[in-house]
């Protein structure tokens, strides 16, 4: 081979290497490029679709975990410390695996649960098992595994992915996780995007309850400060309400626990409820507002017959612990309404019959007083004025005997 030859060569094949070294550069930089912007590195076309498309598809019917109430997705459960929101979730999770009520009448999907305890040893999720099933007669369900220790965020929700197709594999139905306590799950907060980070702590959670058409419920803790939504008293930046398909907030108001549901897939509701000690078990009495109505006019009646007399709207406020003078009056109208009060006057309200025993005092009031002013004419010849009391005796006498001409 020539010199001019072996030289042609070599240069096409440096030339070659170098077209293909920047194609590859060119490719790993388009690849870095939708990292940074968020995109898949999958085809655009197999991540886009026409509305005319998308009517035609099919998609398996939304399924609820309690009916009405918490649907498949991510739940985010908050309360304050310490209300009762772990057994909650813990008699949710047995009557799941077990295929029991809860929550009174309701009677969740079956399958098999995961109960992430981070907060709790053995020996206490132990006891607490022990207060909700029997000890020696029947066993314990076998679809409910638990763990007092788990990886967090990414490492976590890898490792219950795993639980998730291992539990299909064995021909079983996934269908309840809990995840207890977020703050035990996620990364710990660095505070450069409060919420970016709060919204990527669960966002992952969100995305695997979807893909595999499942329920996992976060509990959290709301924060100090109340406010005018209650479900802005999320503990943390709108990126947790954000990312959740469901949020449910248990507040205690006016001595009762209210259940606040709101989410993309159900009609927003409250529910009241009540604790038992005795059985640690959580029941949902009514509706939230007819159960605190019903408890207002209690203590409404109440202050009324403590009174023994017709009170006056701000007396009524005071002793029965209305929260404002708007609701009082729109719950003293109602009360009024239906029978169970009378309005004596404008902002005095009584018992029933406190009206008619209101009129004959009055009466009775108006008629002594008539009697007293009646003219001296009207009043006989008994020789004294009642309209004159504060003279003396010796006086009265005096005007009364007949007096001599000198």
């Amino acid at each position: 081979m020539s010199g001019s030859a072996f030289k042609t060569n070599n240069y096409d094949q440096l030339t070659s290497t170098f077209d293909a070294a920047c194609e590859r550069a060119d490719r790993e930089r388009d690849e870095q490029r939708k990292r940074t912007n968020g995109e898949a590195p999958a085809r655009l076309e197999l991540r886009m679709f026409t509305a005319e498309a998308l009517q035609t598809m099919t998609f398996p019917p939304l399924s609820y975990l309690l009916p009405g109430l918490i649907p498949e997705g991510l739940c985010l459960l908050v309360s304050r410390p310490k209300l009762g929101k772990s057994w909650l979730v813990l008699d949710l999770a047995i009557a799941t695996a077990e295929g029991r009520f809860v929550l009174g009448e309701l009677k969740p999907e079956s399958g098999e649960v995961l109960y992430l305890a981070m907060e709790d040893g053995r020996r206490r999720l132990q006891r607490r098992l022990t207060r909700l099933l029997p000890t020696f007669s029947g066993t314990w369900p076998a679809g409910l595994t638990m763990a007092t220790e788990w990886r967090r965020s990414d490492q976590g929700i890898t490792e219950i992915e795993n639980w998730i197709k291992e539990t299909t594999r064995a021909e079983k139905c996934p269908r309840l996780i809990i995840v207890d306590t977020l703050a035990q799950f996620r990364n710990l907060a660095t505070g450069k995007n409060v919420y970016l980070e709060d919204y990527a702590a669960i966002s992952g959670l969100q995305k695997l309850a979807s893909k595999y058409n499942l329920t996992i419920i976060v509990v959290h803790h709301d924060r100090k400060s109340g406010a005018d939504d209650v479900f802005d008293t999320v503990s943390g930046s709108l990126g947790l309400p954000a990312a959740a398909d469901t949020i449910a907030i248990m507040k205690r108001e006016a001595g009762t626990v209210t259940l606040h549901i709101r989410g993309r897939d159900v009609e927003e509701s409250e529910k009241a409820l009540q604790f038992n000690k005795a059985t640690c078990r959580w029941t949902i009495l009514g509706e939230a507002s007819e159960i605190r109505l019903s408890d207002e006019r209690s203590r409404v009646l109440a202050a009324l017959e403590r009174a023994g007399v017709p009170l006056t709207t701000g007396d009524i406020i005071s002793l029965a612990n209305l929260v404002s003078r708007t609701a009082a009056d729109k719950l003293l109208l109602r009360m009024e309404e239906d029978g169970q009060i009378e309005r004596i006057k404008r902002g005095l309200y009584g018992l029933p019959g406190d009206m008619d025993a209101a009129i004959g005092k009055m009466r009775e009031k108006r008629e002594k007083g008539r009697l007293e002013t009646k003219p001296l004419k009207e009043q006989g010849d008994n020789g004294q004025s009642p309209n004159l009391p504060h003279l003396p005796e010796d006086v009265e006498s005096e005007r009364s005997s007949p007096r001599s001409r000198p």
